[in-house]
């Protein structure tokens, strides 16, 4: 019987996916929970699995972005055919082949379905899309290979990061990373944050140049194609200087009309993709929650002394680690702050999964430690740099970014001391990481000397607790990490 293959909705803020690349071609047999397609949303780029086994018929193209919960195709049992009318309508929809490796679509008066013909492994789409592991797109910018020049061993000539072993950096590759232009025919490939800022600023994606170590059209060359653009029509008219005028799509994105610039502006950032996701939900946040933040400064002597023999021994971990662990050993000592607001009340949590905020070039994303409680320093380290990595890479997958219970952000290395950190809804806390620093500090004999300390600041929902035991967890913070020794011993939230 035909099982319809859905776009799964991947998180509580997911609202819709737009898919990147097909695995299978259209009539390969697929089994339940194997990967077959991949798709963005406005945290990250993930696999999404076969809803089923059987044969795949796939109704949306590369490009289309469907709602969670439209229908992508349709698992069919042998000689099954796809229902009537099941072609899927996205948004976009691209005139070429749905999968890598496919072959010319039987003509529509066929009534069977002949096996797909076999033919030489291919690495990219139509368009000129690398079809490659996020790992091994990471792996060969990080040794300076050429995907191009790999031959994928994976499902339609995918290429895996055991492709790469043993070969060399391309000289072809090395040698010049300006942007190539977009390929004027067929299917444009773009990231779903390219597409959206293009609508926005009315600009054909099929105008603007692909980025080489992506393979598509990014948001970064789009903005780049714009800026050229305005600079092209400045130097035309030099004295003209009018005001640029609203996209329509901007001015209905907004119920609420704000005021207009005070001045022409050098340029302007479009509030969608993940900057329109963080203004919508730090806003929300701030709207529905009475949030308020205390300051408490911890000593840290212990921890350097510690970190230092760590770091002498081969390895340490860094000082917002021992934070995060410290964090995690007081959550359970506090449980009103590993919490959460719901209809029927405070629900207390029985796990801690600590997120931690990591800075990216256009926005911020919170990738989750999940069983932090569970972890020595060592495990905490490895894991925070993993999570880190994955981030900038844009490597994280859904897991990496749901269930956080608590939330740790830092602003240390910018020379911050104290800040406000908005919390992250539905978490009841956040707690902000200031430098490390030298104060002058008076012993009982009245003599100078000085401490290592380190500024933290607490954001909390006053509706679920107050600010007496707010201070009581983030002085327990502050006690554990006059002791490193006891962040090493593991627990258990249950």
């Amino acid at each position: 019987m035909a099982t319809e293959f859905l776009m799964p909705k991947l998180g509580l803020t997911m609202e819709e996916g737009t898919i990147t690349e097909w695995l299978v071609a259209d009539g390969d047999e697929v089994r339940a929970g194997a990967a077959v397609l991949v798709i963005e949303t406005d945290k990250t780029e993930t696999e999404v699995e076969a809803a089923g086994t059987g044969r795949i018929s796939i109704g949306a193209e590369v490009g289309s972005t469907l709602a969670c919960g439209e229908r992508i195709g349709w698992i069919l049992d042998d000689g099954e055919a796809a229902p009537s009318g099941s072609t899927t309508a996205g948004t976009e929809a691209a005139p070429t082949a749905p999968g890598p490796g496919s072959t010319a679509a039987a003509p529509a008066s066929s009534s069977t379905a002949a096996p797909a013909a076999v033919i030489a492994v291919a690495a990219t789409l139509p368009g000129g899309r690398i079809i490659a592991s996020p790992f091994a797109k990471r792996l060969a910018a990080e040794r300076g290979i050429d995907l191009s020049t790999v031959a994928g061993t994976g499902p339609g000539g995918r290429i895996t990061s055991e492709d790469l072993d043993g070969i060399t950096p391309s000289t072809a590759d090395t040698a010049t990373h300006s942007v190539a232009p977009a390929p004027s025919l067929g299917h444009v490939p773009a990231t779903a944050a390219a597409r959206q800022l293009a609508d926005l600023l009315g600009v054909d994606v099929a105008n603007v140049a692909i980025e080489p170590s992506d393979g598509r059209v990014t948001r970064e060359t789009v903005a780049q194609h714009v800026r050229t653009m305005l600079d092209d029509r400045t130097a035309a008219t030099p004295t003209a200087s009018p005001r640029p005028a609203v996209p329509a799509a901007a001015a209905s994105s907004s119920a609420t009309s704000l005021p207009p610039a005070l001045q022409t502006p050098t340029s302007v950032t479009p509030m969608r993709g993940m900057r329109g996701t963080i203004a919508k939900r730090m806003h929300e946040s701030l709207q529905s929650m009475a949030q308020l933040t205390l300051h408490m400064d911890a000593d840290l002597d212990a921890v350097v002394a510690d970190r230092d023999r760590r770091k002498a021994a081969g390895s340490a971990p860094g000082y917002t680690d021992y934070v995060i662990a410290a964090a995690a050993r007081a959550l359970q000592t506090h449980p009103y702050v590993n919490s959460q607001i719901t209809d029927d009340g405070l629900a207390l949590l029985p796990e801690v999964h600590v997120g931690l905020a990591v800075a990216l070039d256009d926005g911020l994303i919170v990738p989750v430690i999940r069983d932090t409680l569970g972890r020595d320093l060592a495990d905490l380290g490895a894991e925070t740099s993993r999570l880190a990595t994955a981030a900038r890479d844009g490597a994280l997958a859904l897991p990496d970014l749901e269930g956080g219970t608590f939330s740790v952000s830092t602003l240390g290395m910018y020379g911050v001391d104290g800040f406000t950190p908005v919390i992250n809804p539905p978490n009841t806390a956040i707690l902000g990481v200031g430098r490390l620093r030298d104060d002058i500090v008076l012993d009982a004999d009245g003599n100078v000397g000085t401490v290592k300390r380190m500024t933290l600041s607490l954001t909390w929902d006053h509706r679920a607790f107050d600010g007496a035991p707010a201070a009581e967890f983030c002085r327990t913070i502050c006690t554990l990490l006059g002791d490193p020794a006891a962040l090493d011993a593991t627990g258990s939230t249950s």
